[in-house]
């Protein structure tokens, strides 16, 4: 039988760090990336003490050209691709009023164009060779609703979500579909991130703004990195084949749609 394969960008810690080692306990070959090629590098590492199979690529998603480069390292390594996770993202605390042209244009084009240009990398691939494939994005439940001091934030998403049916729709005759994951709360570096960042409109100190939007969760407790690997590992897995165009929220019960 043939191993199937997979890139995670963004994948140096946090979300894509806990996606390429589920992706790899699944029998995955994995090809791990992010921008911080180190880290990508430490995370192949790990995979591959535990006994399964990972290399990794520096790669920056704002480029595109980069992006079908990382796509091509794949298919050197480990074959022919077969799932895609368009992990990478960055946030940004900001009120709307304050938001400046730079802004956008740094958030969108990790957020937005990072995705496309894995959609359009990915597609190519799998249209190429023919067996179709499981093309997933980083969304939020930021993609569902918006939220104040995130604006920016919660356009991309949006946007991830647009994206995603529209591939959906446009790549199922070849056999690929293209799911999003939509995470809540989540222990992480970037949540750390945004909790300071809120902190500075709120008046909370370190940890208060995590606390009080913690209790926000049904389920009573922060989210982890391996409760969204595990969403993920049913969208590429056999199971998810007949799942394209959602935007899934994993979140312990904060949105109910």
């Amino acid at each position: 039988m043939v191993r199937r394969t997979a890139v995670v960008t963004g994948a140096a810690r946090g979300i894509g760090r806990a996606i390429a080692h589920r992706l790899a306990a699944d029998g995955l070959a994995v090809l791990v990336s992010d921008i911080d090629a180190d880290g990508a590098q430490s995370v192949a590492a790990e995979i591959r003490d535990k006994g399964f199979t990972a290399t990794s690529a520096g790669c920056d998603v704002r480029d595109r050209d980069a992006v079908f480069g990382l796509v091509e390292a794949s298919r050197a390594a480990h074959g022919d691709l077969d799932v895609m996770v368009a992990n990478a993202g960055v946030v940004q605390v900001k009120r709307l009023l304050e938001t400046r042209p730079e802004d956008l244009e740094h958030i969108f084009r990790v957020n937005v164009d990072g995705v496309l240009w894995c959609v359009q990398a990915a597609a190519e691939a799998m249209i190429a060779h023919g067996r179709g494939g499981r093309i997933i994005n980083a969304a939020s439940i930021a993609a569902h609703s918006g939220a104040d001091y995130l604006g920016a934030y919660c356009a991309t998403k949006f946007a991830v979500r647009a994206l995603t049916q529209t591939a959906a729709k446009e790549l199922a005759g070849h056999g690929i579909t293209v799911n999003a994951y939509c995470p809540g709360i989540v222990g992480t570096e970037m949540w750390d991130q945004i909790d300071t960042s809120l902190g500075s409109y709120l008046g909370t100190a370190a940890g208060g703004a995590l606390a009080e939007y913690s209790k926000l969760i049904a389920l009573g407790r922060v989210q982890t990195p391996e409760d969204v690997a595990g969403l993920v590992s049913y969208m590429a897995g056999p199971d998810g084949g007949y799942m394209t165009g959602q935007s899934v929220i994993v979140d312990g019960g904060i949105e109910m749609v």
